[in-house]
């Protein structure tokens, strides 16, 4: 089963969650702070589960800071907090979250959604290995390869999240075709996660920022969504 390392400063919840995600086989391990989780080796974990309303850092801005770090930025993090507004959930998504979990948490709930957000994170058995077609930009060659889920600009590792990973192959794929955020989100998000046009918004910018002078290929057109074109 999977690693998961547990970012929670209650220590009755950690003994709790610990317990019951060990009984379903996976290895857990605890962390009460993000500093404390900082200092931990967190690129071998498969998932964090990350309190938001940690005293020190927050829960978002670890989140942030992991996506941020190549080393980390894959790792999917189930969020679990408190805070229920949709405008906590979306900023949740948008700091780097899969998933976003409200306290009080139900077990039966949290273990069926850390399956499926390792199911969605897994290498896909049977999917092509080859490298998908790649285009030439001012000088510089983009490739997407599906079995590693990574990007590449001459052959270095653009670093993406899954999300902006998969944002960018559905447009990469079908260029020119332009796709409304509506189906951007129904492509790339799971169905059981609220997702504002702000949230696609924010990724389809950091997208065009890690892929620098090739960002100019992912089109706006105001009114209908974004498409990914070569001039």
């Amino acid at each position: 089963m999977a690693r998961i390392l547990v970012v929670e400063d209650e220590v009755d919840l950690c003994k709790i969650l610990q317990f019951n995600l060990e009984q379903d086989g996976h290895q857990v391990d605890i962390a009460n702070s993000a500093e404390e989780a900082m200092k931990m080796d967190i690129p071998s974990y498969d998932l964090l589960l990350l309190d938001v309303m940690l005293g020190g850092i927050s829960g978002f801005r670890l989140a942030t800071l992991l996506r941020e770090n190549p080393q980390t930025a894959h790792i999917p993090i189930i969020f679990t907090t408190a805070l229920g507004e949709s405008s906590d959930v979306v900023r949740g998504l948008e700091a780097g979250g899969d998933d976003y979990i409200c306290k009080p948490v139900r077990i039966s709930e949290l273990k069926a959604r850390i399956r499926a957000v390792l199911r969605r994170c897994a290498p896909q058995q049977g999917r092509e290995a080859s490298v998908e077609n790649g285009v030439m930009f001012l000088g510089i060659a983009l490739t997407i390869d599906p079995e590693q889920k990574a990007a590449f600009a001459d052959g270095i590792d653009l670093k993406l999240t899954k999300l902006e990973f998969e944002v960018l192959r559905l447009l990469f794929s079908n260029s020119p075709k332009v796709f409304s955020r509506e189906q951007i989100v129904s492509a790339v998000w799971p169905s059981d996660v609220i997702v504002t046009d702000r949230t696609v918004d924010v990724n389809i910018t950091r997208l065009r920022r890690k892929l620098g002078p090739l960002g100019s290929c992912i089109k706006t057109r105001i009114g209908y969504g974004y498409s990914f074109e070569i001039e």
